[in-house]
């Protein structure tokens, strides 16, 4: 292990990093061979070009998946250098519990309860989705002189009424869906889901790597204007395959074909007969070689300097995801299900090496794009996120706020080290997280003060969201 300062390491176990410190170093730092991680610190100013933003989301990735964040049994080397070369944060959250909340949230920089799209947890249906009248985070580059793309994964609607292409983006390539099988491109409404704009398009091979091809195509071409690309991968997200399981893959497209209801649909989709911890761990690290290839074509066409790289996941895991030490998963607001890798590099502006326990959420990042962007928020949506601009580039403190989220089964609020949770019974939780971040040590009992203020304050936020519909 690396040597580490007293101070560093307390706030390894402060942020709950605490997989194991050696998490979060590499084994070529364990030997020596590079330096370690060190807390985040902003670089003094300097002039420059406004970035380029590659905004690329792993799809039910786990807080602990990477082995920058302490999988012992995965290899992300290519995540991990991305890491090393910029700010790993370890207390970052997704907007919600669910794919197309969280989608919502980062596209529009807003709860997903303002807009009723973004009440659906997760969206299932054609009558659902981003009104493509509200502003997002495409439109609003777009007005300031961006070129746009999402490739992969959109999950906030289908045709005729959404699409990434009615929302500001310029170009679309991709699934409308929230889920497909790798290879037929059957999705969750069991119909083909692959497309190039508004047109199908047809490419049987694995899905993974058909986007891979996309993004590197994109990233690589002479640009004339800043760009932004959202690449939004479906891995590692059910059915569980990897590269070489055409057939495993032919026999969920049969199943899917063959259903009559759409919850035969998903059941095929689901694959709770099939994957395995090995599967998943290939599935991951699939992941992280796509995103290999994608930040090398980035490299090669000379604007690595300038482009400012995000990658998170959507929300927490699931079943076969390494989430330790974190409680709960996907669908829950306990850490386990809204708590993601978050990673940021911007060579021109941001040092490498460093780990920040800056809590922070997906709108936050919409906000933060924004204000690199030049680019203004729409005044008749004002956005739920407080923009890390000024903590990236000048090393000034955000503003105290909270953290809200909110699912017709749980509510949440963090505020500063404090957590107020509410389960499905309705029973509230208190948790202070740097001393107790998996969620054990219940001090609703201890703090009854705290935890009304906190229940108060989430109280006042959520008057001002749209009620959940009737179930």
């Amino acid at each position: 292990m690396p040597e580490i300062s007293r101070r560093a390491f307390g706030g390894l176990v402060g942020g709950g990093a605490v997989t194991a410190v050696a998490g979060t170093a590499t084994t070529a730092e364990a030997a020596g061979s590079a330096p370690a991680e060190r807390p985040f610190k902003a670089r003094p100013a300097t002039s420059g070009k406004r970035p380029n933003l590659l905004v690329i989301l792993g799809d039910d990735l786990g807080w602990a998946d990477l082995s920058s964040y302490g999988a012992p049994h995965i290899r992300t080397p290519n995540l991990d250098r991305l890491a090393r070369q910029g700010v790993r944060f370890t207390d970052a959250y997704s907007g919600s519990a669910t794919c197309s909340p969280t989608r919502f949230s980062l596209y529009t920089g807003r709860y997903p309860g303002r807009t009723p799209g973004g009440l659906a947890e997760p969206i299932a249906n054609r009558t659902q989705g981003l009104d493509p009248s509200h502003p997002t985070l495409a439109s609003l580059l777009k007005k300031a002189g961006y070129s746009t793309a999402l490739i992969g994964k959109w999950h906030c609607g289908w045709l005729p009424d959404y699409s990434p292409t009615k929302s500001g983006w310029d170009e679309f390539f991709g699934n409308h869906g929230g889920v497909l099988e790798y290879f037929s491109k059957l999705g969750q409404l069991g119909d083909y889901d692959l497309y190039e704009g508004d047109a199908t398009y047809k490419d049987l091979r694995y899905y993974t790597q058909v986007l891979t091809e996309r993004a590197v195509e994109y990233v690589g071409r002479e640009h004339h204007q800043p760009w932004l690309l959202n690449l939004n991968f479906t891995t590692p997200h059910w059915p569980w395959l990897a590269e070489g399981d055409e057939d495993t893959g032919a026999g969920i497209a049969a199943k899917i074909r063959a259903a009559t209801t759409p919850a035969g649909i998903t059941a095929a989709l689901l694959h709770n007969d099939g994957g395995s911890v090995e599967k998943y761990t290939e599935m991951v690290e699939s992941l992280d070689a796509a995103v290999g290839e994608v930040l090398a074509a980035l490299r090669r066409s000379g604007q690595e300097e300038n482009t400012l790289v995000y990658f998170a996941s959507d929300n927490g895991g699931e079943r076969w995801s390494y989430l330790w030490p974190l409680s709960g998963e996907k669908s829950s607001l306990l850490e386990g299900g809204i708590r993601v890798p978050t990673i940021v590099r911007w060579p021109h502006r941001v040092d490498g090496n460093q780990v920040s326990h800056e809590p922070n959420f997906s709108p936050d990042w919409t906000a933060t794009f924004l204000e690199l962007a030049g680019a203004r928020p729409d005044p008749a949506y004002p956005l739920d996120g407080t923009s890390l601009a000024g903590y990236l580039l000048k090393g000034e403190q955000p503003p105290e706020r909270e953290l809200f989220w909110r699912v017709r089964a749980n509510r949440a609020l963090r505020r500063g080290d404090w957590k107020y949770y509410q389960d499905a019974a309705g029973a509230d939780h208190l948790y202070h997280l740097s001393a107790d971040n998996r969620e054990q040590a219940d001090l609703a009992p201890d703090r009854p003060e705290l935890l009304a203020e906190l229940k108060a304050a989430w109280e006042r936020t959520n008057a001002g969201l749209l009620p959940y519909p009737a179930a």
